[in-house]
């Protein structure tokens, strides 16, 4: 069977380089599925879910925006901000981090910035909580 080389990298470090049998991303434009010989592509990433596929399992990382690269030899990179695998997601720190963003976002309405950050802090973290549930529930 044909894989896909994976390569995960975030401004911290590389977080996966595995072969995989698909992968699926949230693009700019909605999601896309990539399949060995996929055609050649760039994309920029949106902040969700990667998804790829291992030996007929699923497994996913929470992905901030970025980019990703795929070439027509099957090689896929994807370079975001920041990453986590979804098994490592702590359920209880996301929901202090939705708590935490909640109450900055009440507390300073007027500083557009801090409102601006807040947001993309309780967007991630209701994100990693869709997540964290779906793949405790997920058994493939």
């Amino acid at each position: 069977m044909k894989q896909i080389l994976l390569t995960v990298v975030s401004q911290e470090k590389q977080l996966l380089k595995a072969q995989v049998e698909q992968i699926t991303a949230p693009t700019a434009t909605g999601e896309i599925t990539i399949l060995p010989e996929h055609i050649g592509l760039f994309s920029k990433l949106e902040t969700g879910e990667l998804r790829y596929l291992v030996d007929g399992k699923v497994e996913s990382l929470v992905i901030s925006d970025g980019f990703i690269t795929v070439s027509p030899d099957s090689t896929v990179t994807v370079m975001v901000d920041t990453a986590q695998f979804a098994r490592d997601i702590s359920l209880q720190k996301a929901e202090e981090a939705v708590k935490a963003a909640q109450e900055t976002i009440k507390a300073s309405p007027e500083d557009r910035r801090e409102l601006l950050m807040a947001e993309a802090s309780l967007k991630r973290a209701l994100l990693e909580i869709r997540i964290a549930q779906k793949s405790k529930k997920t058994t493939i």
